[in-house]
């Protein structure tokens, strides 16, 4: 049997014609003008004003922070359920993370507890989209505008996806992207951020490439970063954008296969096929066992390992990593709905590649393991 990988990226057909005119021109820094077609292009499909090209998500968080100048002292607001770069972006800023437990149904943060979390130094509410569906926005708005809150939407996972038939992107005072191998675009390593406000743009321009000074270069006002992305990178992921339709449509056909496949299994909670806001994109193809079961993730990801099968488990909360712990964060801190997903949650394999035949492997081992 051929292994099958927990990602396989689908790479778009005219991406090594993109990447041979780079190394024909000799353009293939971050001054080639693949990069501002990236942004330019990024940006309208999200309807946002404003695209910065960085090299990777977790730089995009960081410059998002540093953007809007949240600082020592500063807190803000974040599910605990997410990578661990949303939370590490707020701590390297000198700010605190504040965290919000999961919704059950769709692993999101669960918005009912955010006003809770909010106190006189809350300066902003990090929105993190997870695995396939948006959280609720409107609601966070509303608080957003009530406590003149900042919001960051960190929709790494969500290109092309849509809350209320408008894109995920397009909300809030910044937003950033990933183009890591597993996304739906991607560059390799990659990222931007967006806005659609012209000086937040201007200074994440200004943070990405170490904060030069336009008339004198080399004297520096403030600390930036060298967080440049390739002419390389901004050309595959011109190419990625051509072909997002049907990676679109390929990633939920390959979500309602599994559906469909690992239906009749019991006690095994499979991804919400649509909210009243949104249908699942299918980022990844995520699944949690229920209490009822005696397996472990764990103990199934080695038994599909065995049969060649990728898999991987669930991210792990930020109120339970051992690193903010030792900085003496979240001390009392208790999320169960997190806590759970984290222990009894993993994912299948769901890059754009995957084929048909691939998944009927992936549903018929799954369902040998936990027969």
């Amino acid at each position: 049997m051929k292994p099958i990988p927990v990602n396989e990226p689908y790479l778009a057909r005219n991406a090594s014609k993109y990447l041979q005119e780079c190394i024909d021109t000799g353009w293939i820094s971050s001054e080639g003008p693949f990069v501002q077609q990236f942004e330019t292009q990024f940006a309208t499909l999200v309807n946002r004003k404003y695209g910065v090209a960085v090299c990777n998500g977790s730089a995009a968080l960081e410059v998002a922070i540093a953007a809007l100048k949240i600082g020592s002292g500063d807190e803000v607001i974040l599910p605990t359920f997410t990578i661990i770069s949303c939370a590490t972006a707020i701590v390297r800023a000198g700010a605190i993370p504040v965290v919000v437990d999961s919704d059950p149904h769709t692993w999101n943060m669960d918005v009912a507890q955010i006003e809770t979390k909010i106190t006189p130094r809350t300066k902003a509410i990090m929105v993190v989209h997870i695995y396939g569906l948006p959280v609720d926005v409107v609601p966070i708005i509303k608080l957003a505008d009530q406590y003149g809150l900042a919001i960051i939407e960190d929709a790494a996972e969500m290109h092309g996806q849509t809350y209320r038939g408008r894109p995920c992107g397009s909300f809030g005072d910044i937003s950033t992207f990933s183009f890591y191998a597993n996304k739906h675009i991607t560059t390799g390593e990659g990222g931007m951020v967006l806005t659609d406000d012209e000086e937040l743009a201007e200074r994440c321009r200004s943070l990405r490439n170490l904060c030069f000074q336009p008339q004198q270069r080399f004297i520096h006002e403030e600390l930036g970063w060298n967080f440049r992305m390739t002419n390389l990178q901004a050309a595959v992921g011109v190419a990625q954008l051509e072909e997002l339709p049907a990676c679109l449509i390929r990633k939920r056909k390959i979500g309602q296969y599994y559906n469909e496949l690992l239906a009749n299994i019991s006690g095994l909670q499979q991804p919400m096929p649509r909210t009243d806001y949104a249908e699942n994109i299918y980022w990844v193809y995520g699944v949690v066992l229920c209490n009822e079961r005696s397996e472990t993730p764990a103990e199934v990801m080695k038994q599909l390992a065995a049969r060649k099968i990728g898999a991987r488990p669930f991210f792990w909360p930020m109120h339970e990593q051992p690193v903010f712990r030792k900085m003496g964060l979240f001390a009392k801190e208790s999320c169960p709905v997190a806590e759970k997903l984290a222990r009894r949650g993993f994912y299948l394999p769901s890059g754009a590649a995957l084929t048909d035949d691939a998944i009927e492997q992936v549903a018929t081992a799954l369902k040998e393991v936990l027969a």
